[in-house]
């Protein structure tokens, strides 16, 4: 942009005025391309962010839900045998109960820490868990009626009491005299 001296002609503040105004034209123009370009990016966020959020809202259920399922499935199934006292199926799905499949190792990471003290707790219900499920196990494979029911009455509380703690007072009530006993056949059982 050219400096007017005092007292330039008309011509030269002519030619100033018109640099001026395409100065800020190109300036305008720019601001006009930048504010169109920020309100299409926004338009645009807008229509596919309920989308995204859609996909966001599916959360995958946990491992441990198809695993749980997996072992009342099972659990309800040795119920039904031990009422028609068909050792051999029952014999069959103890094992699926003491070696459920675990969540994988980042599901797993979250639930213990999620669990915090707890943690400890919830473990040792599966551990009693699986030692009352291999020693309903032997009992069925000897056909042990009486030891069965004892065993899978030591299974359901440890593992309500894994996996829902509010339930696990009432059950262990109703075993009480008879846990020490049974859990001492469970253990000679196992040989643990």
């Amino acid at each position: 942009m050219r400096k007017l001296a005092k007292g330039g002609s008309s011509n030269e503040r002519t030619i100033e005025l018109q640099e001026n105004f395409m100065t800020h034209r190109k300036h305008s123009h720019a601001f006009g391309t930048i504010t169109l370009t920020v309100t299409a990016c926004l338009l645009l966020w807008g229509f596919l962010l309920p989308a995204w959020a859609g996909d966001a809202t599916q959360v995958e259920p946990l491992a441990l839900r198809k695993i749980m399922q997996e072992l009342g499935r099972n659990m309800q199934a040795i119920t039904g045998a031990i009422s028609q006292e068909e050792w051999v199926q029952v014999v069959q799905l103890a094992p699926k109960v003491a070696a459920h499949p675990e969540p994988p190792l980042t599901e797993k990471m979250r639930i213990l820490a999620y669990l915090g003290a707890d943690a400890t707790k919830f473990r040792n219900f599966d551990a009693q868990t699986h030692e009352a499920a291999l020693a309903m196990k032997l009992a069925a494979a000897s056909s042990d009626g009486k030891a069965v029911i004892q065993s899978f009455a030591l299974s359901v509380p440890a593992g309500v009491g894994a996996y829902q703690p509010d339930r696990r007072l009432p059950m262990a009530q109703q075993c009480q005299g008879r846990c020490g006993e049974v859990q001492a056949i469970a253990t000679a059982a196992t040989g643990l």
